[in-house]
């Protein structure tokens, strides 16, 4: 990958030709006309960020031009850390099809080839990390390690695996289908006791998750279930936690009851996906357990809409759910930032193409963020709860040059991030100009 780092641009439309016999030098320089380092709330103007290899080797007031760099010219952009969501689902994308048809008619190696185009529309969307809470094991720790070795383009992935949570709950694959139905992985989710959700978080473990993620409450697209309901019981909530915990592994809950999410907080889950029906209660234990909300509004918008819109392509009793439960998302933020709770960014996608990821944030703003506290969601405070702001999340000395840029200003208008022209990820540079960078064949 060495000899495509950084200036393989050169070979598009001319668009670097002048760096000559540097296009692929390890060093580079930025100049940035406006950077948003992700960790301050005070822009900074006319920086250089000076990158060696695959790292930050340093940022600069001023133009710089040290001998031997090769130059990237912003001078005229915003720039900005690599994008992070913390919610997706990178190896599934909603086509409008029968949702219980595909259930029964398409299998892991569907997702696993489709989810290598779905990782590397995200990565040119400006989205240089994700976290995936939801996917088959196998499929999202492959697609992990691919990417990270060079095999697939796509964004850096901390993974979860297949969510843990009872029979009959928002993870159980076999709702609403014929009981004769059966698939044994369908099973391998499924905690019901204490005993259970210790073995099946040292599986996952085992097999290559980064995280764990639960489902305490029902959820929306998922046949039956009540969002409502507390539906893991606390005994298992605590013990997925524990033994998370104490294996170096982070939680998070999918939660939409006020009783699934203050339960949740109470045993030290690390973040709340969803949290609909939270309530100031909610609000003062997150606060109190440094437990971050992960909102998902645009999930929420984009179930709107298809429940309004075409029902038919939901699963029996989605649409219902989704009407009462996707306008208690952004009012959920509102209340959550208002009250002082960690926010971190994070999509679901998956119902929206990937790639459009950038879209959450108008949502974010329009439900009482400022620009920039939502544009921090999804750069420090994203790194701070996936665990690795030492590498992700900030225009800074020693972290990876996961970098982006925009040519208006996010500030004042923050649907100019939907519309990211220049993408860099570890010192290799996939987008320039608004043109996707061609890979050579061969490369790894």
């Amino acid at each position: 990958m060495a000899y495509r780092k950084g200036l393989l641009a050169s070979l598009a439309l001319g668009a670097v030709a002048f760096l000559g016999n540097n296009a692929f030098a390890a060093d580079m320089v930025i100049h940035a006309g406006k950077l948003i380092d992700g960790v301050s709330k005070t822009p900074q103007t006319n920086v250089s960020i000076l990158i060696h290899n695959d790292r930050i080797a340093g940022v600069q007031s001023g133009f710089v031009n040290p001998k031997g760099f090769a130059v990237i010219d912003l001078s005229k952009q915003t720039v900005l850390p690599g994008l992070i969501d913390c919610h997706v689902h990178v190896t599934g994308q909603f086509d409008g099809g029968n949702p219980v048809a595909e259930a029964v008619t398409q299998t892991d190696f569907d997702s696993a080839v489709r989810s290598t185009a779905y990782a590397r529309n995200t990565l040119l969307g400006g989205f240089t990390s994700v976290r995936d809470v939801g996917a088959s094991t196998g499929v999202v720790v492959a697609l992990k390690t691919a990417i990270a070795k060079g095999i697939v383009e796509g964004p850096r992935m901390w993974v979860s695996g297949s969510p843990l949570g009872p029979t009959g709950g928002h993870n159980d694959a076999a709702n609403g289908l014929d009981p004769a139905l059966s698939n044994p992985e369908w099973k391998d989710n499924i905690v019901n006791s204490p005993e259970d959700a210790r073995r099946v978080v040292r599986e996952h473990r085992q097999h290559g998750a980064d995280l764990i993620k639960i489902m305490p409450s029902g959820g929306v697209l998922s046949i039956g279930d009540n969002p409502n309901l507390q539906l893991m019981t606390d005994d298992e909530i605590k013990a997925v936690i524990d033994t998370a915990h104490s294996l170096g592994m982070k939680v998070a809950a999918h939660a939409h009851g006020r009783d699934a999410i203050n339960a949740a907080v109470r045993f030290g889950v690390d973040s709340i996906e969803h949290g609909s029906f939270a309530d100031t209660t909610s609000y003062q234990l997150m606060k109190q357990h440094g437990t971050y909300l992960v909102p998902t509004l645009l999930i929420a918008h984009a179930v709107y809409i298809l429940a309004k819109t075409h029902p038919e392509q939901l699963n029996p009793s989605s649409a219902a759910k989704a009407l009462a439960v996707a306008p208690r998302i952004e009012k959920n933020l509102h209340d959550a930032y208002t009250a002082g709770v960690k926010i971190a960014f994070g999509t679901d996608q998956g119902l929206v193409p990937h790639g459009q990821n950038a879209q959450e944030f108008a949502l974010m703003v329009h439900a009482g963020m400022t620009p920039m506290d939502a544009i921090i969601a999804a750069t420090g405070s994203a790194a701070n709860l996936i665990g690795d702001p030492q590498d992700i999340g900030s225009v800074q000395k020693g972290r990876y040059a996961d970098i982006v840029a925009v040519n208006g200003d996010p500030l004042a208008d923050i649907r100019q991030l939907e519309h990211v022209g220049f993408v860099m990820k570890g010192g290799t540079i996939y987008k320039q100009n608004n043109q996707i960078i061609p890979r050579q064949t061969g490369t790894k």
